[in-house]
C-alpha cells in the first residue's frame, strides 16, 4: 500500500522497487496506490506500472493508508511511502516475520543521494534511537490485516505520528 500525493517525480522508482522486491518472493502480490487528491500524473504513473489505484480526497496520510488497506485483498500488509525504495531483503523479511507470527513491524532506513550535514546526523542516530524505542520508520511498515483491523487501522484524527500511534495500539 503506497499513499501518494503529487508524487509523479518519485513514484515510478518506488513502484519498480516494490514490484521487483515482491516478484523476488515468487508469491502472489498486489500493489495499491492510494492517490490522495493528486493534481499531477501520480495516478497515471501508478496505473502504467500495474498498480491498482484508489482515489482519496482527504489530504491526510492516515486516511490514504486506510483506504489503500481497505482496497488491498491480502492478509499481509506492507505500507511504503511513495518516495521509498524497498529491497527484496526488506520485503522477504517482513513477509517471513508475519508468517512466523509477528503482528507487525518495520525496518531501518537509509537515505540515498547526497545528504546535508544534519541529514547525516539524523541517519546516524535515527536507527539506534528507533530500535531503542521499539519503533519503526513510517516509510516501511508491515502488519497482519487481522491486527490492523483489530486496532481500527491508522487514526484519521491525527495529522502526524499516525504510524507511532498504530504501533502503540
Amino acid at each position: 500500500v503506497i499513499p501518494a500525493y503529487n508524487e509523479e517525480d518519485l513514484l515510478a522508482r518506488t513502484l519498480r522497487s516494490a514490484d521487483g522486491s515482491a516478484r523476488a518472493l515468487g508469491v502472489p502480490f498486489e500493489v495499491v496506490v492510494a492517490d490522495d487528491a493528486s493534481t499531477d500524473r501520480t495516478a497515471a504513473i501508478a496505473r502504467e506500472h500495474g498498480a491498482a489505484v484508489v482515489r482519496v480526497d482527504r489530504r491526510q496520510i492516515a486516511a490514504a493508508r486506510n483506504a489503500g488497506a481497505k482496497a488491498a485483498g491480502g492478509e499481509l500488509l506492507i505500507f511504503v511511502d511513495a518516495d521509498t525504495v524497498v529491497t527484496p531483503e526488506a520485503v522477504r523479511s517482513a513477509v517471513a516475520a508475519m508468517r512466523e507470527g509477528a503482528v507487525g513491524g518495520g525496518c531501518a532506513v537509509r537515505f540515498d543521494g547526497r545528504l546535508p550535514f544534519y541529514g547525516r546526523l539524523i541517519e546516524t542516530f535515527i536507527v539506534p534511537l528507533y530500535r531503542a524505542m521499539g519503533l519503526a520508520a513510517g516509510c516501511f511498515l508491515f502488519c497482519r490485516r487481522e491486527a490492523f483491523e483489530a486496532v481500527g487501522g491508522f487514526d484519521e484524527t491525527l495529522a502526524v505520528c499516525e504510524d507511532y500511534d498504530l504501533w502503540l495500539r
